[in-house]
């Protein structure tokens, strides 16, 4: 690990303000370099006080450590702290020959997109943006539904982590207090010649400690936390990944379901131009939404989106 990330590891897990004395001695670094790792994390958002004869103590804010998390998780890391998008530094991965099971992770993103390419508000400090690049190698009908099982698999990290539960939007958001916290986007590539999925990016971008939002998604948009955060962002994305894959799919799905936001009360869509309104009843192992409309017809619908009718 660099300095500055040695450095991290001892302020957070100190209660009180710990010398620079003490951080070089274990580190076998000198006070210069310890000043300026000091001044690489508040570079990168963290805030650190500093007092003299003290030393200095972390405020607020964690450093992404992608070490840590390729230990935790046993996939392999690529991170870039600045980056224009993890769904393009996937992609990327895939033609310059990198294998699945590969995780590429940033804390911050210039051209981050959502679904029906929309864009993805993406700051500097408290946002977790990651895209799992795996290769299943299976015909389209026999892909599982990984957006429902990695939505779960938020669901129970967050769960397991800090007891509070979430919420879950058909097809792929996350909600806390009524407002999205997180977003799932998956994409596929496949062999023209075989016809088989051979590629599968799964972007999730989470707003894990974000004070403030602009003012055109503020009504709508919400953190998981208000800074300062209870756990680290490290210990969340590894959790995740943890859960993915170590969660029978079988029960990913029932958490799914189970804490659905939509399943059981009315939501409206537009089909063919036309809005329609009616009851959520079910969610396919494939990810599809069961609707009974109002004059009783029942349909199927594979994507899209739907509106809540109401919040309460």
């Amino acid at each position: 690990m660099k300095s500055h990330q040695l450095v991290y590891q001892i302020l957070a897990r100190e209660n009180d303000y710990v010398s620079g004395e003490k951080i070089g001695e274990e580190l076998n670094l000198s006070r210069t370099s310890i000043w300026k790792a000091i001044q690489r994390l508040q570079q990168e958002g963290l805030e650190i006080d500093s007092i003299k004869n003290r030393g200095y103590k972390l405020i607020q804010g964690d450093l992404i450590l992608p070490d840590l998390i390729q230990e935790k998780t046993n996939l392999i890391v690529h991170y870039k702290p600045e980056t224009k998008s993890t769904q393009t530094d996937a992609k990327e991965g895939i033609e310059a020959g990198n294998k699945g099971n590969t995780l590429y992770l940033s804390t911050c993103q210039t051209a981050g997109r959502g679904r029906f390419q929309r864009p993805y508000y993406s700051p500097s400090q408290g946002g977790i943006y990651m895209s799992l690049h795996i290769q299943p190698n299976l015909p389209y009908e026999k892909l599982p539904s990984y957006t429902l099982l990695v939505a779960a698999a938020v669901y129970k990290a967050i769960k397991n982590l800090t007891m509070i539960e979430v919420d879950i939007k058909w097809v792929n958001d996350i909600y806390f207090k009524n407002k999205k916290i997180a977003g799932i986007l998956t994409e596929a590539m496949t062999s023209v010649e075989t016809g088989v999925v051979t590629d599968v990016i799964i972007g999730v971008g989470i707003n894990f400690a974000i004070s403030d939002f602009p003012k055109e998604i503020k009504e709508k948009a919400g953190s998981l936390f208000t800074p300062p955060a209870p756990i680290t962002r490290n210990e969340l994305i590894s959790e995740i990944w943890r859960c993915f894959y170590q969660t029978a799919p079988e029960e990913l799905l029932y958490l799914y379901k189970e804490h659905s936001l939509v399943l059981g009360r009315e939501v409206s869509f537009i089909q063919d131009q036309t809005e329609k309104k009616g009851v959520a009843k079910d969610i396919s192992d494939k990810g599809q939404l069961f609707i009974q409309l109002d004059d009783q017809t029942e349909i199927w619908l594979n994507s899209g989106e739907i509106s809540l009718t109401s919040w309460t």
